[in-house]
């Protein structure tokens, strides 16, 4: 099964967030989707957390060696889709390009982004939800 993961899950797996266990869990044995944008997403959460001085570089570096273990495969979501999709839902395109990759791959979202979730639904995007 597919399932479209978002910068949230990955950023919660790899900084041991509280539903660390929960997501692995939740997406064990599945391929993980997501659209491209997500890979530069990361880096600039991690640059963020360097800048508010939460992380070390080398923290951050070790954080990145992390990422680069979980197994995910980069998917396609078409600009105009997506940008039709963010300005229907009023969102911004990152979000958007979630969403698209959810419906083309018909694959259910899992995040931990409120926002994103709830445009998700409006799309009938089918949630996994972290509890």
């Amino acid at each position: 099964m597919d399932i479209v993961v978002d910068t949230s899950i990955l950023i919660a797996v790899i900084a041991n967030e509280p539903q660390r266990d929960t997501i692995i869990e939740l997406t064990r044995g599945a391929d993980l989707l997501t659209p491209p944008s997500v890979h530069w997403e990361v880096g600039n959460a991690f640059s963020a957390m360097l800048k508010r001085n939460r992380i070390t570089l080398a923290q951050a570096l070790r954080a990145l060696e992390v990422y680069g273990q979980i197994p995910i495969r980069f998917a396609d979501a078409e600009l105009e889709d997506s940008l039709t999709i963010a300005a229907q839902l009023n969102i911004y395109a990152y979000d958007a390009y979630l969403i698209r990759c959810a419906l083309k791959y018909n694959a259910p979202l899992i995040s931990l982004d409120e926002g994103l979730v709830r445009a998700a639904q409006q799309m009938k995007v089918k949630i996994i939800e972290v509890a």
